[in-house]
């Protein structure tokens, strides 16, 4: 066998690491399937609380031809030639997520060169649950890493461009939304860059479930029986046993897979789990799940608003964690990116970009008039810089405006 589990003052450079025993927070690092080369590496490896790693001889050093001598424990006898180095602090395992390095506009094109691919990829692993393959669920690594690192350039590109799904593909782009909003709220809530992207991870498997529901109730065009209600009820369990046989799912892709539907006052499904049982990441996914939910085009209804979702969930008491609710506004603002608003001048405007300091004076893109009712030549104006300012949020279908999405995204990623 090319595989075979060693404690871990065992562990050698030039080891190929399979996988680490003990639970996925006390990892120190994101990926868990790679040959260790970085003496620090090693350090953080010993000194991180995992008992054991299952190393593959195949693809890396076995423990009697590893050159290097092994790093002793801190209870350890001393050892020669080796340093001793303080044990890292609990998810210090990387530091915090780089800030944003890239304006909105520069991001959206390649944010939309991940929406297309991360479609293709879901799709992928949406068809194969379907057929009954175990996942791998570090197979969804690259993509993950690659919708982390937009978020972290520019934090509304591709959340924004993610919530402009068809009825058709909603079930798999639903995923690669949340994916991104959970990144960009681990980043909200100061998370370090490996949280972030664990996060990430959980968002993307998080509806895994769904793979194996009746297609005709899936995508029911009308309202849910009782008894169809009861058969979707079941995808957060049916997900979660799924997770469990895949390979390299992390337990809280698990948790966040099984609890993303609880409710911080105990009414939520599958296990009624009041708010001060259920995890950071599991209140995450809650919120998430919703706000993408409600902002997209279903097969049963058109999405809300962007800025009319953030309200109502705000009003929905008992539904979802305060301190996370809060921070997702903070990483969406109170208008987030594609927002009808109304301004004080009369115009009407779409927010293209949020300011960090200011949520309440986003960038926006002037295009109307509602005192002369017509159409006006498009101008980007930063309201933090103008004596306009916005009045009250308007309703796109209200206004009769169907092409609010081009003022800010452009052409839109090919489906």
């Amino acid at each position: 066998m090319s595989k075979r589990t060693i404690p871990v003052t065992q562990v050698r450079l030039g080891m190929h690491i399979h996988a680490l025993e003990g639970p996925w927070i006390s990892h120190p690092f994101w990926k868990t399937r790679f040959v260790l080369t970085d003496p620090e590496d090693l350090q953080k490896l010993v000194h991180s609380g995992v008992p054991g790693v299952v190393i593959d001889v195949s693809k890396g050093v076995d423990v009697q031809e590893a050159a290097e001598p092994p790093v002793a424990p801190r209870a350890a006898a001393p050892a020669p030639a080796v340093v001793a180095v303080p044990p890292a602090a609990p998810r210090k395992a990387s530091g915090p997520p780089p800030e944003p390095s890239c304006s909105m506009a520069d991001e959206l094109s390649q944010a939309k060169a991940i929406y297309r691919q991360s479609r293709e990829q879901v799709t992928s692993m949406f068809a194969e649950a379907r057929l009954g393959k175990a996942i791998d669920a570090e197979e969804c690594l690259p993509l993950v890493n690659d919708i982390a690192d937009s978020v972290f350039r520019n934090p509304g590109a591709l959340v924004s461009l993610a919530r402009l799904k068809t009825q058709d593909d909603y079930t798999y782009m639903h995923s690669v939304a949340v994916c991104a909003l959970m990144v960009a709220l681990g980043k909200q809530l100061g998370l370090d860059e490996a949280a972030c992207r664990e996060a990430g991870l959980s968002g993307l498997l998080h509806d895994l479930g769904k793979a194996v529901m009746p297609q005709d109730v899936l995508n029911k065009p009308g309202k849910l029986t009782d008894d169809e209600f009861t058969i979707m009820k079941s995808h957060p369990v049916r997900g979660f046993e799924m997770l469990q046989e895949a390979r390299g799912a992390p337990e809280g892709a698990m948790d966040v897979c099984l609890h993303h539907h609880e409710r911080i006052d105990g009414t939520g499904y599958p296990h009624k789990l009041p708010g001060d049982k259920l995890s950071l990441l599991a209140r995450m996914g809650a919120v998430c799940d919703v706000y993408d939910a409600i902002t997209s085009n279903r097969p049963y209804k058109a999405g809300w608003d962007p800025a009319h979702s953030i309200a109502q969930m705000a009003g929905w008491k008992g539904h979802f964690d305060t301190v996370v609710f809060q921070a997702f506004v903070k990483s969406l603002g109170i208008y987030p990116v594609g927002s009808l608003v109304k301004l004080k001048s009369g115009k009407l405007a779409v927010v293209t970009e949020q300011n960090p300091k200011n949520l309440v004076s986003p960038l926006v893109k002037v295009f109307f008039s509602s005192k002369s009712q017509l159409h006006i030549t498009p101008t980007v104006l930063d309201l933090s810089q103008s004596n306009d300012q916005i009045v009250s949020r308007e309703s796109p279908e209200a206004w009769g405006f169907k092409d609010l999405d081009a003022l800010w995204a452009g052409d839109l990623p090919k489906r």
